[in-house]
């Protein structure tokens, strides 16, 4: 083979590589997450007697977040090799956008923040923020930051509500819905937030969220708003002005520094009502700034608070062992009892 026919051929590779990549990111976008077609839709039980949970399109939710957050991708692709934010390429953009650097200082606790306008054209901004933060690395505490009533209010004055409503009866379901292809699933449900009256009136979501856990030993927090046809999950008669989040991830994953972590937050927030779309990143921004630096003490020993935390959580789950080994004995002392029985009756 010629020259010529090596060159072409490589460039006939590449081609077809930049076209696979193009539509797998079209793909990510191009599908509903919610399936409008009552037929199509996929239901598991709450844990609250009579509601049940539509499922996503889980394939859908996930290839969204891996195109906008390069540290999730790494992630749920199992290529992540323990260098947090290091190993992530920057130069990846989303198809028919590009990120914007807004704030890059390696000494803050946002040491950067990258911002698409009117991304998918939905009218407002998707922001892309990155933390280090120095502490043990527990997941679940930061989860508890965003999801949690009393952790939230310590760095966000406009809260007023905050709770999952409809946790999901088995979490079992949701890995199988999933086809075991993101991780473990350890925490999903439906969610409400609402918050005060303050220079505009009261904002109200309702949410799906998760965690997802990995072997690598990195977690993924995810939400994403439910649709029009879920507001019967809408605590309460009064309504609000609905917020939306169009998507909503946090990936958070060891650095290879010892009692360290990276986090790569993405949320993309229409706060609905006649606040300009100027104004929403520069709202957003501040809010999650507060809870980083709310973060930053935290994860930071102030107050011994996440001491306290490890060892709550660590005997929390001591406590589940206990429990399954104990249902697991009971079980098998009911077959064992139940044997000679059969054996009796079938002699």
């Amino acid at each position: 083979m010629s020259i010529s026919s090596h060159v072409f051929a490589a460039t006939v590779v590449v081609a077809l590589a930049t076209i696979a990549a193009t539509i797998s990111v079209v793909d990510a976008f191009s599908s509903p997450v919610f399936q409008e077609v009552h037929t199509l839709r996929r239901h598991s039980p709450s844990k609250i007697e009579g509601v049940e949970i539509e499922l996503p399109d889980f394939e859908e939710l996930f290839s969204r977040i891996r195109q906008v957050s390069p540290l999730a991708d790494k992630i749920i692709s199992g290529e992540h090799t323990g260098k947090g934010l290091k190993e992530i390429d920057d130069g990846f953009h989303p198809v028919g956008y590009k990120w914007k650097t807004v704030e890059s200082n390696a000494r803050r606790i946002v040491h950067q923040v990258d911002k698409i306008d009117n991304f998918q054209e939905l009218g407002t901004p998707l922001l892309r923020f990155r933390s280090t933060i120095d502490g043990p690395f527990v997941p679940e505490k930061f989860a508890d930051l965003i999801m949690e009533i009393d952790d939230r209010a310590r760095w966000d004055p406009a809260i007023a509500e905050v709770d999952e409503r409809y946790p999901i009866h088995d979490l079992d379901a949701a890995n199988i819905a999933m086809n075991f292809e993101y991780g473990s699933c350890s925490k999903l449900g439906v969610g409400y937030c609402r918050t005060k009256q303050s220079v505009v009136s009261p904002r109200e979501q309702l949410t799906l969220c998760g965690i997802q856990d990995f072997e690598c030993g990195s977690s993924l927090i995810w939400g994403t708003e439910m649709e029009e046809w879920h507001n019967h999950l809408l605590p309460g008669d009064k309504r609000h002005t609905r917020a939306k989040s169009h998507l909503f991830s946090v990936a958070l994953t060891p650095n290879g520094r010892p009692e360290s972590f990276d986090v790569e937050y993405i949320l993309q927030l229409e706060i609905g009502g006649k606040i300009p779309n100027f104004m929403v990143a520069p709202i957003v921004s501040e809010s999650v700034k507060n809870m980083f630096k709310h973060a930053k003490d935290v994860f930071g020993g102030r107050d011994g608070e996440i001491d306290d935390y490890i060892a709550e959580l660590k005997a929390k789950q001591a406590q589940e062992v206990k429990l399954e080994a104990t249902a697991s004995t009971a079980l098998e002392d009911v077959m064992r009892n139940e044997m000679p029985r059969q054996l009796v009756r079938t002699s």
